[in-house]
Order: C-alpha cells, then sequence, then structure tokens
C-alpha cells in the first residue's frame, strides 16, 4: 500500500471524518486560525508496518568486541588517554596570556588569604590543631592543578567533610579517656594521634576515589540527588553550627561522636551555660554581624565591586592585632590559636590498623567530597562553557587526597564560599587555584607567627556565618511539600536522620529513604483509563476532559512506569480495575456454568434448538456442586460438544447465572513502559491470556521497538498470545477495532466519530529524507 503526505494552506477549512460522516468546519474541531497538516497513510500493525518499511541492519557489538576495543591502542587513543588523565595540558594550550593572567593573579591571591582563614576555622571541626588545615589547603591544590577538570573550583578543606572527619578523629581518640587500642599510637601525643588517624582515613578516602575513577563509576554521583544533598547540608550546618558553640561560647565540650551526639553536646553545653567566657561572646558577636552586613553588601552591589570585600581576612587582622595589643589570653582566659610552627612536616606512611576502623566512615567521606566538588564544577562549567568529566575528577580527588593525606592534610573537596570567591574575582583557569596555594605556603613558611593571638572564637564566628546559605535551605521545605511531596519526605528524612544518627549513618539512611521513594513511584504509578480527544486523533486520560469520546465496549489502559517484578500485581489490579471485571473469576464462572449445561444435556434436562436450549424439566434444576479438576476451571473455554456456542451475555438456561462482559476491545498503551523483565513478562502473559479467554480482544500500542525483541526472545508468542496484537499508534489499533466492531459505534452521532485524517497546521520547513533527492510538499512514501 502506498500513504500520502502533503501539506495544505491555512484556508483549508475541512477535515475528513470516519466512513464518510459530514464534513465539519475547522471551527468547530479546532481553535480559529490554527494551522493544519493532513496526513494520509494506512492503519498499521507493527507486522504490518515491519512488512512494509524494511528497516536498516545494526550490528549490535558484544562483550567481546566492547573488551578488545577497550584495550585496543594506537597513537590518537593514546594521545586522548593522556590529555583526559592530564586535563591541564588542553586548557594550557589556549591559555590566553594578555587576557588572563592578570584576572588570575587577582582571584589567587583573594582566594589564598580566604583559604588561610578557612583552612584554620575549618580544622576545628576537624578537632585537630589549626594549622593543619593550611597544609589542606595547600597539598591538594598542587595535584588538582594538573588532574582536575574544572578551572574555576577552590580545592581545600569542606566543613562537612572536616565535620565528619572530627567524628572518626574524637571516636579513636577522645577529649577525655584513652584512645582506641590502635598499632602505632605508641609515644605519639593526643595531637599526634589525632592527625595519624585524619590523615589515614583520607588517604582511605582518596584510594576509593581513585579506584572508583579508573573503574569509571562516576556516575555514582547521580543517586544522590539534590533533595538529598540539600537535606544532608542543612543537617551538616546544623552540626557545625553546634561543634562551634564551645568556641564562641568559650566552653570546654569534650568531642562527642556516633547517634545523637548532638543531643549529647547540646546537654553539656546547656549544663555549663554559666562558665561563659563573655569576652569570646563579644568578640564572635562583633565578628558576626560585621562579617554578615559586608557579605550582604558584597551580594547586593557584586555587579559595581570590582573585587568583594574580604571581610573575614580584615575582620581576622583586625582581631589578631586587638588581642595581641590588649593580651586576651591572660587578661580574660581566651583560646587563642596559639604557636604555628613554621615549615611542612615530613610525610608519614597512613596506618593499616586505622584503615580497618574507619572503612565505614571513610567511603561516605569519598563520596560526600566528590558529590559537593563535582556539583559545584558543573555550575561553573555550564556558566563558562566548558565540559568537565565525573571519572577524572574522581581520579583527581583521589590523588588529591592521597598526596595530602601523606603530608599530614586532612580530606579536601571544594567550600562552596571559597569557589565562588575564586570565579567572582575574575579567575579563569586553574592557576588562580595555584598562586591561593602560593598565598597559603607563604603564611605557612614566614608569617604564620602573626595568627598566633588570634582568638578560636574568631574562627568559631567565622565558620557559623558562613553557615547561612546551608542553614537557610530550609526554606525549601515548604516549596518541596506543595510540589512534591515524595521528595519533601526524602529531604526531611535525610535532614532528620544525619542530625540525629550523625552524618555517615543520615547519609546512608537518606539514600534509602531516597530508594524507598523511587520504588514506590514506579511500584504504584497513576495509571488511567484514556478517551479520544472528539475531533482528533489524540487520547487523553477521561477524568481530565469534558468533550471526549469513548467507543462501546472498548477500553484504553495507560500505564507511565516499566513494569517489573514489584510492580506487576499491581498492574494487574488496576487492570482488572479498569475493566470492571476479574477475568479469572469470569473464566472460572463460565467453565462451571459448562459443565453444569453439559450434565443437564446428558440427563436430557435440556433440548437444544434452533431458536436457543429448551428445558425439559418439570421441576426446579439442582445447582451440582462438583470441585473436582478444579485447574480445569481456569483453561479456555471449550464448546466442542455443544451443539453451539454460548453467548454469555444473553439469558442462560436452568437459571444458571455468569457475570456480563460489555467488554470486547482492550488497548494498552505502552508508550511509557521502558521495560519488562522476566517477572513482568510472565505476569503479563497470564494477564492477557485470562482476558483473551473471556473472549476480550487485546492490543498493545507504542511498544517500544527493543520490548518486541524481548518478547520474541523470550517465546513470548504462543496460540493464545500472537504478535497481531500490536499496533503502531493508539489511533491505528482504535481504527483497527472500530472497523472489526461497525456496532461500537451505531449509537453515537457522526460528529462523536473518530477521526481518519488528522487536520492541524503543519508550519513550512523542508522534509528530511535518507534520500538525497528533493522531496515535493506532495510526497509519496
Amino acid at each position: 500500500m502506498r500513504s500520502t503526505f502533503s501539506t495544505k494552506k491555512s484556508q483549508s477549512n475541512r477535515s475528513h471524518i470516519e466512513r464518510g460522516g459530514p464534513h465539519q468546519s475547522t471551527g468547530e474541531m479546532m481553535r480559529a486560525g490554527a494551522r493544519q497538516y493532513v496526513v494520509a497513510r494506512p492503519l498499521y500493525s507493527e507486522e504490518s508496518f515491519s512488512e512494509e518499511h524494511e528497516k536498516i541492519y545494526r550490528h549490535h557489538k558484544s562483550s567481546l568486541d566492547h573488551i578488545k576495543q577497550y584495550f585496543t591502542c594506537d597513537a590518537k587513543r593514546a594521545k586522548d588517554v593522556a590529555l583526559s588523565l592530564l586535563p591541564v595540558i588542553g586548557w594550557l594550550k589556549i591559555y590566553r596570556l594578555k587576557d588572563w593572567l592578570l584576572s588570575d593573579i587577582v582571584s589567587g591571591v583573594s582566594t589564598g588569604l580566604v583559604a588561610v582563614l578557612q583552612g584554620l576555622a575549618y580544622c576545628l571541626l576537624a578537632s585537630l590543631p589549626p594549622w593543619y588545615g593550611l597544609f589542606s589547603a595547600f597539598f591538594p591544590v598542587l595535584i588538582y592543578f594538573f588532574l582536575g577538570t574544572s578551572r574555576h573550583i577552590s580545592v581545600g578543606p569542606f566543613p562537612v567533610l572536616c565535620l565528619m572527619i572530627g567524628s572518626v578523629v574524637t571516636r579513636l581518640v577522645p577529649d577525655e579517656g584513652s584512645p582506641a587500642n590502635i598499632t602505632g599510637f605508641e609515644g605519639l601525643t593526643r595531637d599526634e594521634q589525632r592527625v595519624l588517624v585524619a590523615s589515614s582515613v583520607t588517604f582511605l578516602a582518596g584510594i576509593m576515589q581513585l579506584v572508583m575513577g579508573a573503574l569509571q563509576v562516576g556516575f555514582v554521583v547521580m543517586y544522590l540527588s539534590d533533595t538529598l544533598v540539600s537535606g544532608f547540608t542543612t543537617a551538616a550546618a546544623v552540626h557545625i553550627l553546634v561543634s562551634q558553640l564551645k568556641f564562641v561560647l568559650g566552653l570546654h565540650v569534650p568531642g562527642i561522636s556516633g547517634p545523637l551526639s548532638l543531643i549529647y553536646t547540646l546537654e553539656i553545653i546547656f549544663k555549663n551555660i554559666s562558665s561563659t567566657n563573655a569576652c569570646d561572646v563579644v568578640i564572635a558577636l562583633v565578628i558576626m554581624v560585621a562579617v554578615f552586613i559586608v557579605k550582604e553588601l558584597n551580594d547586593r552591589y557584586k555587579s559595581k565591586l570590582p573585587v568583594p570585600i574580604p571581610i573575614e581576612v580584615i575582620m581576622t587582622v583586625i582581631a589578631c592585632g586587638v588581642s595581641y595589643a590588649f593580651d586576651f589570653r591572660k587578661r580574660f582566659g581566651i583560646d587563642v590559636v596559639g604557636h604555628i610552627p613554621k615549615g611542612y612536616e615530613p610525610p608519614i606512611a597512613p596506618n593499616l590498623h586505622v584503615f580497618q576502623e574507619t572503612a565505614v566512615e571513610a567511603f561516605p567521606m569519598a563520596i560526600v567530597g566528590f558529590a559537593v566538588a563535582f556539583s559545584v564544577a558543573k555550575v561553573y562549567s555550564v556558566k563558562h562553557d566548558y565540559t568537565i568529566d565525573g571519572n577524572q575528577e574522581l581520579i583527581a580527588f583521589g590523588v588529591s587526597n592521597i598526596f595530602g593525606a601523606s603530608f599530614k592534610s586532612f580530606a579536601a573537596s571544594t567550600a562552596l564560599s571559597r569557589s565562588a570567591v575564586q570565579e567572582s574575582t575574575g579567575g579563569k583557569t586553574q592557576i588562580a587555584g595555584l598562586l591561593s596555594a602560593l598565598i597559603v605556603m607563604i603564611v605557612t613558611q614566614e608569617i604564620g607567627f602573626l595568627l598566633d593571638p588570634l582568638p578560636k572564637s574568631v574562627l568559631g564566628a567565622v565558620v557559623i556565618v558562613n553557615l547561612k546559605g546551608m542553614l537557610m535551605q530550609f526554606r525549601e521545605v515548604p516549596y518541596l511539600w506543595r510540589r512534591d511531596k515524595p521528595d519533601c519526605v526524602v529531604w526531611l528524612g535525610t535532614c532528620l536522620a544525619a542530625t540525629l544518627l550523625g552524618l555517615d549513618l543520615g547519609l546512608a539512611a537518606g539514600l534509602g529513604v531516597e530508594l524507598i521513594s523511587v520504588v514506590l513511584r514506579a511500584q504504584f504509578p497513576r495509571c488511567s483509563v484514556l478517551a479520544n480527544i472528539q475531533g482528533t486523533d489524540i487520547y487523553k486520560d477521561r477524568k481530565d476532559y469534558i468533550n471526549i469520546y469513548e467507543p462501546e465496549g472498548v477500553k484504553i489502559f495507560r500505564i507511565p512506569s516499566p513494569i517489573f517484578f514489584a510492580n506487576i500485581e499491581f498492574f494487574k489490579s488496576k487492570l482488572v480495575e479498569a475493566v470492571g471485571f476479574n477475568p479469572l473469576r469470569v473464566l472460572r464462572k463460565r467453565n462451571k456454568a459448562l459443565r453444569e449445561i453439559r450434565k443437564l444435556l446428558k440427563k436430557g434436562d435440556l433440548q437444544w434448538t434452533p431458536k436457543g436450549f429448551l428445558n425439559t424439566s418439570s421441576g426446579p434444576f439442582q445447582k451440582s456442586e462438583d470441585e473436582s479438576n478444579a485447574e480445569e476451571l481456569d483453561l479456555p473455554t471449550d464448546f466442542k460438544d455443544l451443539p453451539s456456542r454460548i453467548d454469555w451475555n444473553a439469558e442462560l438456561p436452568a437459571n444458571i447465572i455468569v457475570p456480563r462482559v460489555d467488554l470486547h476491545s482492550l488497548i494498552l498503551d505502552f508508550s511509557a513502559v521502558s521495560f519488562l523483565d522476566i517477572s513482568a513478562l510472565k505476569g503479563l502473559k497470564t494477564a492477557l491470556k485470562e482476558l483473551i479467554r473471556v473472549e476480550v480482544e487485546v492490543y498493545i500500542v507504542a511498544c517500544d521497538t527493543y520490548i518486541l525483541e524481548k518478547l520474541h526472545s523470550c517465546c513470548f508468542f504462543d496460540d493464545e498470545v500472537q504478535p497481531s496484537m500490536f499496533f503502531l499508534t493508539l489511533h491505528d489499533a482504535m481504527l483497527h477495532i472500530l472497523e472489526k466492531h461497525p456496532e461500537s459505534t451505531e449509537k453515537k452521532s457522526d460528529y462523536d466519530r473518530i477521526i481518519t485524517t488528522v487536520t492541524v497546521h503543519h508550519p513550512g520547513g523542508a522534509l528530511r529524507s535518507r534520500d538525497k533527492n528533493a522531496l515535493d510538499p506532495e510526497t509519496r512514501f
């Protein structure tokens, strides 16, 4: 058969109605002035379409082909691998020295000053001496310069990671009591033991990141939804806030880790609130107010300011000067940073015993550190139009953490505020990051002694002020509740679990809640019964529209989800609900009725006549309760020894009652079904057979080609379930049904009938085909 595709001008005012119905004006069928197109083609089932249109054979690579390709090496591939493992080569080749160097220098100096302060401040979260934070702002940056794909993130301490490390450190080396029994702690001071734990767990997290990158599993971060990350970081902000209260209030609070550590810490703080150091409180309040105000001004006038005002650095310098001039440490008893050793310490080997004790905590650290850094990097890559590679980022952070841990730094990621400074001050490449590391090195080597009198309450205040963005994420809850309640449950579940159980267990619990949410959405999709929108070939949920058309005896059922082992029973129950009867129950009733009719015919109580069955018994019929061979009740109805087929919707003899089935055709819309597993195949075949055995014709439409191939390969089809039930589109199946059952439209007016030619406007434009010959406005295929 041939089909014709033609374009029509906007003055077309007629549309073709099925089986010669009267023409209707465009105004009756669609909005005035709508442009139109006309498509006339044969009615297609999947089989007829395949017969008429030849497919291109595509060779699908086998696993062996992929393995061979993976291990094949040539000059081009070697070059590509080198460039992917060393992204610095790619952007250095296009570096514009005159245009970018000055911006990178300004950005590097600004970021370096912030990195120094944040390194000291965030180190308190890790329960380590402050100067080790400077190591974390230096060593990982050097490696990321060569291996990282982002040109704008600032690598270094991240408060959430620091807090996670702090919980491990305080668990193995608590503030009070003896440390854990770990080989290698002998002869070390408490601080040295803590540094060993922090560097070892960082080394282990780096190994995990490196292995994931080598195995190309960077996609793992996709399982951390924005909602989950938001809830997790909000809980982390609450933990950070509580952990800094002891510095702001000048209290001695031992580090506590594990479930409910937040509650226990708050309990200790409130018990000792009377011992608060007033000087620490005043200093912290002044710092917080000043930093908050200037940060707000930076945000409001960022388009007018060439460089954001480095208020944290300014206030730190002022606080150092005032503390030194008035000798706050001796006069008011405040806790200060103290002596910062010059230079760097020799590298150390990680402790394997610590690996065994911290493997469970190291994995979430590896995931969280990468997830946060990759999210920030992705934002800047989109803004500045370049690509980043998730797997290479894993490798970069893995090697950075391994290298940094060897020099006693702790896990690195990126701080949002620090990366914002690097990008907003004009940073173009990681040369800005390298220069920021140079600033940190200068402080570490030469001028670190100037920070000796810095009160720790200043660092605590700086940390708390920088929590504003994370804490304000609480505002997302009302929005999520209104727009997407399952996402809101994920946010609340993750936040609550991470707050009460700790960040590591909280992340696992959040992933569990998220997984349950996804499973429930797929397991209980919103199935619907569709109806035709009058005068079109469009089908929508019949509950949503007024002018709809449903032919007698036809149902269209849609499931907007993959069908798999977890939702196949739900699918079957919703299908029964949609058709209005249980086909298996009807089948059993019919087979029982056949048994009864056969017995009555055999006894002579019933007799067949041309007009139907005739009762020959004068007495009442006694129904037998024979339940033998119950399994035969599920088999197809068999009329072979009866004089005629039985009309089950007509009145049956001998007061036999069987449920009526007014449905003669069922269409299953599979347009949203992306896959079927083996359990679903079995369940679907059972459901189809039950419907077919009660004389309901089943049609499946818009089925994905790969699902059809799987059905054939899994021997899905047999004498009852046949490939002819598959149709190309929903409208094709509907037209086929109406041709086969014309009585479905006899009670309807011509206006209500299903159209066979669609008429809407076709915008001008060239048609594309594999044939290189030009196509006329009216083209035959």
